[in-house]
């Protein structure tokens, strides 16, 4: 005799046990929703596409930071729920977020990405047949210059996206935010889209500022300033990208990022070196008050 239950749409992850009578009951586990979440601040120009790219989750949070643009009417036009939250820092306006969701799946996007079909479609797949662990990474491949890049230490970016919040937390407190989470993680093949710089004058500008916000991070992790650094690490920062990533795969664009990928370097640098001195200056001040 066979006894299934259904439970609700999807299928099925089936497990047997046999008793001593030799019944067989088929356990069925239900299919996962999937709550897709995004922090904004001032993205109007972006999140609308990325919104229309996990148009199939289950539902769309979007914490925004303090938008004074249309950001959070054009989230709510297109059926998102908006919670409004002051920012302090990426990895706890991440942690916030994934709080506000409904469903314990999540899949985390910034307004700069897009989720492409072949990743949704892996994606609910996936979910058909149950998810399995703690969370998946996801290939992430930019786009720069008019061209998606697939050279330098760009690419795979794997991001660890997908995830049961049950068993995740942001880390990192400036910059390069990033979640842990308790299990085994899998790898998806789909990617995501990343539009993450509008040209060079824009990438110089981000750069300058995900830079002080390094340093400031350096700083309070305890890590002090020094010139070796600077001077050491950029130029193998741009052979790991030009040559060994092969950057020059991609011509003048791959030299491009090889190069702003050294400069980062020596300029995060160079400011903890700036944050080290101002601060030795404030000490040797207040000493002599």
């Amino acid at each position: 005799m066979l006894i299934a239950d259904c439970g609700r749409r999807g299928a099925l992850e089936i497990s047997k046990r046999i008793w001593a009578r030799g019944v067989i009951i088929l356990h069925v586990k239900p299919r996962e929703k999937v709550s897709a979440v995004l922090i904004a601040q001032n993205e109007e120009k972006n999140i609308g596409p990325a919104l229309d790219s996990v148009a199939w989750a289950d539902e769309i949070v979007v914490v925004d930071g303090g938008s004074s643009d249309g950001t959070i009417q054009l989230c709510k036009d297109r059926g998102a729920r908006v919670v409004e939250h002051g920012f302090t820092s990426y990895a706890e306006q991440k942690n916030f977020a994934l709080r506000q969701a409904t469903h314990d799946w999540l899949l985390s996007l910034d307004a700069d990405e897009r989720v492409t079909d072949q990743l949704s479609q892996e994606i609910q797949a996936l979910n058909r047949s149950g998810f399995v662990g703690a969370g998946y990474r996801i290939p992430r491949v930019s786009c720069y210059l008019g061209r998606f890049i697939r050279s330098t230490a760009w690419y795979p970016d794997h991001q660890l996206r997908l995830f049961d919040r049950r068993k995740a937390q942001w880390e990192g407190m400036w910059v390069h935010e990033s979640v842990r989470v308790d299990g085994a993680v899998g790898k998806l093949k789909g990617e995501i889209l990343h539009y993450s710089y509008e040209n060079i004058s824009d990438h110089v500008e981000r750069l300058n500022h995900y830079a002080t916000l390094a340093a400031k991070q350096m700083w309070e992790s305890g890590r002090r300033g020094g010139l070796a650094p600077a001077l050491i690490f950029p130029p193998f920062v741009f052979l790991k990208n030009f040559v060994l990533k092969r950057g020059f795969m991609d011509g003048t664009v791959g030299l491009f990022i090889s190069f702003m990928n050294s400069f980062y370097v020596y300029l995060k640098f160079m400011k903890l070196k700036e944050l080290d001195l101002r601060k030795s200056r404030e000490a040797s001040r207040d000493r002599s008050v």
